[in-house]
Parts: structure tokens; sequence; C-alpha cells
């Protein structure tokens, strides 16, 4: 008999799963049927036992459920990172979460005045707030918002500089995540850089005979994804200022990760400030909403009140401007920092970055035996003092005392167990991500709250191997 013929036609599976169809909508379901039929059919021709209906019908709902669930999915970051550009960087607070999801609700005044009943400027919704964060309510400085940092340096740099040179320091021309440098960036905006001094060392005078006719701005990139140490000379941002300004060019600042929190004062290691920058002469600062500030993927653009209005009338401004849901994130963000007695408690970047090598420890070896048990003869799990980083191209060089989970396989040969370790946890219903070292597989416990603790160790059972 052909086995072809036996099996079932699509609209007789398609009546055996009417709860199915109800949960993922017919045409999704239908899709899996003739799928999982085609590859019975096709495993007809090599050989293969045609699937039993029961195993037919299972198999039909898995690929159901993988076909539905979202591709952006939630996973547990034991990476030792912090602010992991692939794992989305920042938490969100709660409050900015709930905002978000009012906005997204509801109809809002995105570009509406409520009080005169005319169109209003979205940036209106956060630049108050950034010039009483910044620059202490000064009605001289002024904000504008983009969709990330690299945004605001090519808006800057297009709006002032079109057609002429920018200054800035050799040792300064940073490369980003994904091969973007500053160089590129500067290109695409249509300046002409203008590099001046050595790799390691520049000075005042460097600054000042680079100037001529063609020159628009000097500009300063902190350098906060490496560090260059030794034999260095590098020129504080007032004597740049200085030195612009008495040249008649205003003084752009781009900080990169941006944090408006006083992180030496946390306990951390201290980070340039907007604040700083604009107090030593600054006309312009840009930086992150995403990473050290802790709120949405954002670009902030922060100074005179004069250049960010001809920022804003740059077309480039609409097509690198941000949507309501991500205004609504950064304004509830920026308002935590208005109550910085709570603000290590309520924002997450803060919460993480500064939670006591003690207290993950003390996650660590709650977890341990969880963790051993899933894992059973395959390797062995110990509780180890570890470093954390901040990540995001922020802070380099320093290290976060940290605990983790550290999993040695009991094989000789402990390449091919590492892989599957590895791929296992990343199999779970919520994937957990760590990292392989020295022949082991460890799992950096500063980012997994006690509130998360639960969720964790309930999923390790299912570990497949």
């Amino acid at each position: 008999m052909n086995e072809n013929r036996r099996l079932p036609a699509v609209d007789r599976v398609l009546q055996q799963l009417p709860d199915l169809i109800e949960a993922h909508g017919r045409q999704l379901v239908t899709g899996c049927v003739r799928a999982e039929l085609a590859a019975a059919r096709e495993g007809l021709k090599h050989g293969l036992v045609l699937p039993e209906e029961p195993e037919l019908l299972a198999a039909i709902d898995r690929r159901a459920a993988a076909s539905a669930r979202a591709n952006l999915r939630p996973v547990f970051n034991l990476t030792g990172t912090v602010l992991h550009t692939n794992l989305g960087r920042a938490l969100l607070a709660e409050e900015a979460i709930a905002q978000m999801v009012e906005a997204a609700r509801s109809p809002c005044a995105l570009e509406y005045d409520l009080g005169s009943g005319g169109r209003g400027d979205r940036d209106d919704l956060v630049s108050g707030l950034l010039a009483e964060l910044v620059g202490g309510g000064s009605p001289d400085i002024a904000a504008t918002v983009v969709n990330n940092n690299a945004a605001a340096v090519l808006l800057t740099l297009n709006a002032l500089a079109q057609g002429r040179e920018a200054v800035v320091s050799r040792g300064e021309l940073v490369e980003i995540g994904g091969a973007f440098r500053i160089p590129d960036v500067m290109r695409r905006a249509q300046v002409r850089l203008v590099e001046i001094g050595t790799t390691n060392r520049t000075h005042d005078k460097d600054y000042a005979e680079a100037i001529g006719p063609k020159t628009a701005l000097l500009m300063k990139v902190h350098t906060s994804n490496y560090a260059v140490t030794g034999f260095t000379k590098a020129v504080d941002e007032k004597k740049i200022a200085e030195i612009a300004h008495a040249a008649g060019l205003p003084f752009v600042v781009d900080l990169g990760s941006g944090t408006l929190a006083d992180f030496a004062a946390l306990g951390l290691p201290a980070e340039p400030t907007p604040q700083q920058a604009l107090a030593a002469g600054a006309d312009l600062v840009t930086f992150s909403g995403d990473k050290l500030l802790g709120g949405p993927q954002a670009g902030l653009i922060v100074g005179r009140k004069e250049l960010i209005a001809k920022i804003k009338k740059n077309p480039l401004k609409r097509a690198l401007r941000v949507g309501k849901t991500t205004l609504a994130a950064l304004e509830a963000t920026l308002r935590l920092y208005r109550d910085p007695d709570r603000l290590v408690e309520r924002l997450p970047t803060l919460r993480l970055l500064t939670r006591p090598a003690a207290a993950i420890a003390a996650l660590a070896e709650r977890v341990q035996p969880a963790v051993q048990a899933a894992l059973g003869g395959l390797a062995t799990v110990n509780v180890e003092p570890c470093s954390s980083q901040i990540g995001s191209g922020a802070l380099p060089v320093e290290r976060l005392p940290s605990a983790a989970l550290v999993c040695r396989p009991n094989a000789k040969k402990p390449g091919k167990t590492l892989s599957t370790v590895e791929a296992a946890f990343r199999g779970l219903p919520v994937p957990v991500i760590g990292y392989i070292r020295d022949d082991a597989y460890h799992l950096d416990l500063r980012c997994l709250e006690d509130r998360d603790e639960a969720r964790f160790v309930a999923q390790l059972q299912q570990l497949k191997f």
C-alpha cells in the first residue's frame, strides 16, 4: 500500500484542532498542518515511519507555538555586561514603562499645545526637564531629541558645519559598535574633518593653529569605549571652549554614553556629565538616552538655545525624530532624576550597577544547588567571585566586583560539553545568556535580581542536553 495515501487531508486535520485555531488563527495553523504533512511525506521518501496521529498533532502544536512566538524575546542577561548592546541596553524604570503604555494606548498631546489649542512641538515634552537637570533651568539652555547619539552627532554637524570644517583631536576619533566611526559620520554630515595632535598627545596650540576661514566648530569626543594610558596629554574642555569662543566658534562635546548622576558619589567610577561640560563652556553636548542615563534609545542634544533652534530647522531632524512612546519613557526617566534620594532604587541601570557584591554572592549560593541538580553529572557548579562590566562603550577599563556560577565540565575534553551546556541554557523558555571562558561556562548574577530568582530556578528543570 502506498503510505502517502495514509496521510490525512489538511481539512480533516484542521477539524481536530479547534483550540489551536482559536489561539493562533486558521491561516497560521493551516500553514503548520501543511508543513508537517510535507515533512512526513518527505520522511517516507527516505524510509521513515509515518507518524501516528497523536504524534502528528503534537508536532503541529509545537510548530504553531514556535511560529506564533515573538521574535523579540526577553532573556536573562547573565553575561556580566549590564548595558549589553545586543540584549537591549538599559532596562526601563516602572514609571517609564507605565507612561509608554499610556501613550501607546491613548491619543496624546504629542504636537498639540493644550494651552493655546494650536500646534505644539514634541521636543517641549522633555526640553524643559533637560534644561532643568543639566543647566539649572537656565532660559538660555534648550534641548532636542533624536533616535540615538550617532544621529545626534550627525544632525549637529550637518546643521552647524555642512560644507565646512570641524576640528577634533586624533586621539578622539572613536569607533563605536558595528564599525561606525566618527570620521565616517562626519563625511555623511558633509563636514571636513581636521585632525589635530597625535593618538596620545594633543595640546592647546593644536586647536588654535587649526582654526581657519572654513572652520565651523571645535569638537571634543569622550573616548568612553577605550582608554589611552601612559605618555598622554589632552586639552580640558574649559581651555578648548576659551579657544573656540575667542575665534567666535561653537564648542561641541560628544559624551557618547552620558549620565546625569554623580557616579563617584554612588561609589562608581567617575564619568563626565553634560552638566560639567556645559559649566566648562561647551555650547552643545550630545549623549545617549539608553545607556548610563537609564532610559529608552534616544540621542539628546542640549545647549545654547539659538544653536538648538538652528539644529531643529535642519531637514534631517524630521527624519531622525523619535515617536511618542520614546518621549513618554524619556520624560518619565528624566523626572526620576528630580528625586536623587530614591534614584538608585527606582532606576534599574543604577540599581544594577551599584548592587553590592555580597548580595550577588548570597543569591548565587541560593541558586547554585538548583543549577547543579539541573546539570547533574555533566558539570560541577561553584560560586566564584568575578568582575562585571558596565558595557555599551561606557567606562571600558573599570570593573565591578560580582559573583558567578561557574560550570566546569567533568569531561576530559570540555569543548563539546561547554557548547552543549551553553545551547541548553539558550534553549530555555526564557533564554539564559552566559559566557564561556577558561574552559568553563559562567553565569554572572549581577543582573539577576532577587525578584527573578524563583522564575529563573523554576525553568531549570526544562534544560535539555
